[in-house]
């Protein structure tokens, strides 16, 4: 398919899309609109959020997995393909949280393909977390790690652009000073906590950088024992199958540590949870559901307390805090 073609398509795709586009993103006509800026599709919104800081002005953005869909399942809809073909570059997750097939092919095919999170691997090889084997790519929910992830969008983004290399170089910098302050700002936060309160039990296994970074002790985190201040009843994508034992293994982690909350994920059935708080009941313990989800694989809407990176992050630590008063009041 020539190039044209390409265009053409996408124009024709945009006039019948009826999914909006966020004011930061702009829509299908600014993104294929020939007018020097690099277009760029990012597979997920905290992907594209790095993206719109360092790149500016100078970079027009869409995300392909957008709103309240499961990233590690996501398979390819109408018009992806031509989205991906048409964009100069396009930054991905990696370490196999987009693991659909369909999305998995034309991710390989791309030239300019960057896998954030593989890249963060190679640089801080260390700071990664296995579960049962498996490389955890939920790498965003530590942002100090996440910010790993500058270096690599202002390397592509310079090569693609070459002229306005020390525009990225510097909003990089701003954005790394950013996110490490509120890195530092959480941990002050949540460790006003007492530390026999700060743990965490949500749906499936997100949050496991998460617990690490803001929920444990130091000699916890540097002696490799920060595993017991998060668990979760499924795995690292929420499309396996559920077992008993899983169930057991929360049940068990609940009452030994005493906890009285558990946390529903933005975007992931409640049905696991709802389980374990009726099995709680007939064995005694006293657990409840928190009324306010946690964003774990997706953002929150346009306009609302989550809808970029930080405030992500930011409203799930409030959520935390606000739960843990209640239980403990």
């Amino acid at each position: 398919m020539s190039a044209s073609i390409k265009y053409i398509l996408l124009i024709c795709l945009g006039f019948f899309s009826c999914s909006k586009q966020e004011k930061t993103q702009g829509n299908w006509s600014s993104w294929t609109e020939k007018n020097g800026r690099i277009k760029v599709l990012s597979t997920t919104a905290m992907i594209d959020d790095l993206v719109g800081e360092v790149g500016g002005e100078r970079v027009d953005r869409l995300t392909l997995i957008r709103g309240e869909i499961d990233p590690h399942s996501y398979e390819l809809v109408k018009g992806d393909e031509e989205k991906i073909a048409f964009a100069e570059i396009v930054f991905n997750n990696g370490l196999g949280l987009e693991h659909g097939a369909s999305l998995q092919y034309q991710l390989q095919k791309h030239p300019h393909k960057v896998a954030l999170g593989n890249e963060i691997q190679k640089r801080a090889k260390e700071a990664m977390i296995f579960v049962d084997g498996k490389i955890d790519p939920h790498v965003w929910m530590d942002i100090s790690l996440w910010a790993t992830a500058i270096d690599p969008i202002v390397e592509a983004l310079s090569q693609a652009d070459p002229d306005h290399t020390n525009f990225y170089v510097q909003n990089g910098a701003k954005l790394r000073e950013k996110m490490l302050a509120t890195h530092q700002d959480l941990i002050e936060r949540l460790h006003a906590v007492p530390e026999k309160s700060r743990y965490l039990v949500t749906s499936h296994d997100a949050f496991n950088y998460f617990a690490r970074a803001y929920l444990a002790e130091r000699d916890e985190q540097t002696q490799e024992k920060w595993q017991k201040r998060f668990v979760a009843p499924e795995g690292l994508a929420p499309d396996g199958q559920l077992s008993s034992a899983d169930i057991q293994k929360t049940i068990d982690h609940l009452s030994r540590y005493q906890i009285g909350v558990v946390f529903p994920e933005s975007n992931v059935s409640r049905d696991s949870l709802k389980k374990i708080v009726s099995a709680c009941k007939e064995k005694g313990l006293t657990v409840k559901i928190s009324s306010a989800a946690l964003y774990g694989d997706a953002m929150g809407p346009a306009g609302s307390a989550a809808d970029n990176y930080l405030k992500m992050i930011g409203h799930n630590s409030t959520v935390l805090l606000q739960e843990w008063k209640q239980i403990h009041e």
